[in-house]
């Protein structure tokens, strides 16, 4: 099979490279808990100025004080509410706590080799989740497997590239993103994410790692079990057949 060319993937996190009971189970408890610590010892930074001009805007309340937005934004972490300011703050969070050693990324087994397969092939790798960039960058950076931040291109998150249920938002991903042929491989384990792709022109896959109380298929999605199952075949790759050659593409 020849399968897939792609000279660009995008991955999703939660659930795609990494665990998603992580995030829940872990990191967010994590932010939720220091939350209010976190306000207490930036008062004078301005970062948090910044942060409660978003909060508001977000809430649609501009009479928001500090103490309205804190408690907004602990709303919206109880709710897991994808609100840009949620994310962006609970990233200095673990950034802190990944300084310290409390928190460590986590990532799949198979992904970084399966990364490194996919660079050595030509493809660029980038990520897109609803966490910030600056999180994005702690957990890889911070992994059992040591850091994984020089395997990724770039970073794209709800400030700079839009919600992960609007096509437009992979439209403009795809335009930084630019060069010639086939639009990029978008990976995810969510499938209006994956819809939200399709529709803005992309070639989208499913990820569903064993044991998902969701099923081993994303509805309406080819779906592979592991980044390692999903082998893309670069623009330059020579055409020809199934002989195991780095960056051609199979399923199982």
């Amino acid at each position: 099979m020849n399968g897939l060319r792609a000279h660009a993937v995008v991955l999703d996190i939660e659930g795609t490279t990494g665990s998603l009971t992580h995030v829940r189970d872990v990191l967010f408890p994590y932010a939720r808990k220091r939350l209010e610590d976190w306000f207490r010892r930036h008062r004078d930074d301005p970062r948090l100025a910044a942060l409660l001009d978003a909060v508001r805007k977000e809430a649609g309340r501009p009479e928001l004080d500090v103490t309205g937005a804190l408690s907004a934004l602990a709303a919206w972490s109880d709710a897991d509410v994808k609100a840009a300011p949620l994310k962006t703050v609970q990233g200095w969070v673990w950034a802190e706590g990944y300084a310290k050693g409390d928190l460590h990324g986590h990532v799949y087994p198979e992904v970084p080799r399966t990364l490194r397969r996919w660079r050595a092939g030509g493809i660029r790798v980038f990520t897109y989740s609803s966490g910030s960039a600056e999180a994005q960058l702690d957990w890889f950076g911070h992994t059992v497997y040591g850091d994984l931040t020089g395997l990724l291109d770039e970073r794209f998150d709800l400030e700079n590239a839009g919600a992960k249920n609007d096509p437009d938002s992979y439209r403009r991903i795809g335009r930084v993103i630019g060069g010639s042929g086939p639009p990029p491989v978008f990976l995810s384990d969510t499938a209006y994410e994956l819809d939200a792709a399709t529709a803005a022109g992309w070639t989208a896959v499913g990820v569903r790692r064993d044991h998902d109380p969701r099923g081993p298929e994303v509805p309406g999605h080819l779906t592979v079990p592991a980044l390692d199952q999903l082998r893309l075949r670069p623009l330059h790759a020579a055409a020809g057949g199934h002989n195991g050659n780095v960056g051609e593409v199979f399923f199982s």
